[in-house]
């Protein structure tokens, strides 16, 4: 390493900075004092064709979403995070089930988490179930050329990536945000990675509560802040391709 460099950053990638790098992760040494920003510059220059996504992009450090103008310590990671896809105790019932899973579930994981949730307290449980469809979303930013090509065609499934510590966190802060709004303790978020056929489910949620006012509040926040602020990713796959699907990434609740 020679003088002037004080700072060594790992960077991961994913989705479509991933596809565009060739890389999951990229190594920067920095001068001391660099910021994120700095950061984004060195790795476009590494990777030039990554220039055009940096309205859309946004960033997290150590896990935290974080400021394009913060300063980097030797040792950071810091990730580059595309658009994302938008009671009473009981000693055997647990408060919170917050997970990515690779292996398949389908309906059923309602009841299942429901009764790990639901203690005789609580009067209602309210659920969501997320399927993959037919017919394709909007596309991310840089990917409407990609989508023109397959335009008229039918999805045949889905393929998710996720910064799955990250993604855990977010989902942790936002069960947070449940319990301070609605009063809900006892929620469940549960979320697939890798492929996903056509049909199958992608996401469920389920919200227990005394009452069901707060139980329905609790599930529609859960899975509107989930597509919009965790760091999870989604393609649509047709026969000859895929596009990344997606928003620029809320950084933290919506307004109220």
């Amino acid at each position: 390493m020679t003088s002037d460099v004080a700072v060594r950053v790992r960077v991961r990638l994913f989705a479509i900075q991933r596809e565009i790098a060739g890389a999951r992760e990229v190594r920067l040494d920095l001068p001391a004092g660099a910021t994120i920003e700095d950061a984004w510059a060195a790795l476009v220059g590494l990777h030039p064709r990554l220039a055009p996504g940096r309205p859309s992009v946004r960033f997290a450090l150590n896990t935290e979403y974080a400021d394009a103008d913060a300063v980097l310590d030797d040792g950071d990671e810091l990730a580059i995070i595309p658009p994302v896809s938008g009671g009473a105790d009981a000693p055997t019932a647990a408060l919170r089930i917050l997970e990515i899973r690779e292996a398949p579930f389908d309906n059923g994981i309602l009841a299942e988490l429901g009764d790990r949730l639901a203690t005789d307290e609580d009067g209602a449980i309210v659920g969501f179930i997320g399927r993959t469809r037919v017919s394709p979303g909007t596309p991310a930013p840089g990917q409407e050329a990609d989508a023109a090509l397959h335009a008229g065609r039918s999805v045949e499934g889905l393929a998710y990536e996720a910064h799955e510590p990250m993604a855990v966190a977010v989902l942790g802060r936002i069960a947070d945000e449940i319990a301070e709004r609605f009063g809900v303790e006892r929620i469940a978020i549960v979320h697939r990675s890798g492929e996903v056929p056509l049909g199958e489910v992608s996401v469920a949620v389920v919200a227990v509560s005394p009452h069901r006012d707060a139980a329905f509040q609790a599930a529609r926040y859960a899975i509107d802040e989930t597509k919009a602020r965790a760091p999870i990713w989604k393609a649509e796959r047709f026969a000859d391709g895929h596009v990344w699907i997606g928003e620029p990434a809320r950084t933290g609740p919506a307004d109220r």
